[in-house]
């Protein structure tokens, strides 16, 4: 019935140029008639999976769902069980002794390291160095190319280059150190708990050697800096003292400041003499008149007096001393420069026989060492490889990067 009555509404409908005999605009007979009914479309098609639908089910079972249970598969039944041993130390440098601080700036000739050390023991242990190192101990190679035949992934391969052991020691050896306390701490992977530990014990034998090392180098520089402090020092002492020598030989004149008292005695006598007589003149005229002869000798001792003081200073400052042709002022400026030289060559030789004797000290002591506060541990039970955290990461980037292609492929056969 239902078909009947669909069939009727198509004939009795108009079809797609009727009602329009007229030509445009709909002049025609029929133009000014009923107007003709719209089209009802027909109702969509229950959805149902397509060609395209099928490929992208089957790009994800064989993309994701098959790579992804055949990594699990290798997690849980082919990948070794692996253990772990963590190691935690620090570096620790003595404290400067209270005979250094009264150095004060020359404690610097003791030759104290700059660079925080536990910054290089950091890329020590990350180095092909300690690697080599610890192969020729424990033959690293030998031990870890031993599971490649049953686990290839987590295994190293047999006969691998020190720089492919060095890229395999990044894996297995975990460094985390922090410069804000200095503190490093080593997490050591194997395929058993005793080679394990016995790789952190070398790690830490071998750190302890560097510091050593370093202990070595600074003593040998802290001698040798102080040692070459010292001989210049002696060598400006003996410099300066030559040149006093030098200068008494060539004046003849043993101490001049002794020289120079002794001129300045005839000075001061003349001065008392001077004060005396200015002392009698006075007393003589409160008592006698300006006339008296005593007082005009008495003047004239005064004078006298007076101009032998001139002419001894007129002398002492222009006279030239015998057998040298320089005048006292002259050799004056020579001898206290010379003098201030010695001086300070002197303090400078003894600061540096200080520093000498100082860093000789210290070499004597250990400066650096390694302090373990965690001694390697013995692992019980393995905690690698860390099968359900691979498992999620894994996971993850395989699905997002399926999803990716995914969208990709759709975008570009829109566009097509």
């Amino acid at each position: 019935m239902n078909k009947a009555l669909n069939q009727n509404a198509n004939e009795g409908a108009p079809g797609p140029r009727q009602g329009r005999p007229g030509g445009p605009k709909g002049k025609g007979p029929g133009a000014a008639g009923l107007r003709a009914p719209a089209r009802v479309p027909p109702m969509a098609e229950p959805a149902r999976m397509r060609r395209r639908h099928w490929g992208v089910l089957f790009s994800f079972v064989l993309l994701v769902i098959a790579p992804l249970a055949l990594f699990a598969a290798y997690l849980w039944i082919v990948a070794d069980d692996r253990y772990s041993s963590t190691v935690g130390f620090t570096v620790r440098q003595e404290e400067g002794s209270s005979a250094t601080d009264l150095l004060g700036g020359l404690a610097g000739l003791s030759g104290s390291s700059s660079s925080p050390d536990g910054d290089v023991l950091y890329e020590f242990i990350r180095s092909q160095q300690i690697v080599r190192q610890i192969d020729d101990q424990l033959d690293l190679r030998a031990y870890f190319g031993e599971y490649w035949q049953s686990d290839p992934l987590f295994a190293l391969w047999p006969d691998a280059s020190i720089e492919s052991l060095h890229w395999y020691w990044e894996r297995m050896v975990r460094v985390s150190y922090d410069q804000a306390t200095g503190l490093t701490e080593l997490r050591v992977l194997a395929f058993d708990p005793v080679t394990a530990q016995t790789i952190a014990t070398a790690i830490v034998a071998e750190s302890q050697s560097m510091v050593n090392a370093l202990n070595e180098a600074a003593r040998s520089d802290a001698i040798s800096y102080a040692d070459i402090e010292l001989a210049q020092a002696e060598e400006r002492l003996k410099q300066t003292r030559a040149a006093l020598t030098e200068f008494r030989t060539r004046t003849q004149i043993v101490d001049l400041e002794a020289d120079i008292q002794g001129r300045m005695g005839v000075m001061n006598n003349l001065q008392q003499q001077l004060a005396a007589e200015l002392v009698a003149f006075d007393e003589l005229s409160s008592t006698t008149n300006a006339d008296d002869p005593r007082v005009t000798q008495a003047v004239r001792r005064i004078q006298v007096i007076r101009d032998r003081i001139a002419q001894e200073r007129l002398n002492f400052a222009t006279t030239e001393v015998l057998s040298t042709g320089e005048d006292y002022p002259t050799l004056i400026a020579e001898f206290e420069g010379l003098s201030v030289e010695r001086e300070f060559a002197e303090e400078t030789y003894r600061a540096a026989l200080a520093a000498r004797d100082s860093a000789q000290a210290n070499a004597n002591r250990q400066s650096r060492y390694l302090a373990t506060y965690v001694a390697p541990t013995f692992a019980e039970s393995s905690q690698y490889p860390e099968r359900f955290i691979l498992f999620g990461l894994a996971s993850l980037f395989v699905v997002l990067g399926w999803g990716i292609a995914v969208l990709i492929y759709y975008s570009i056969r829109d566009k097509a």
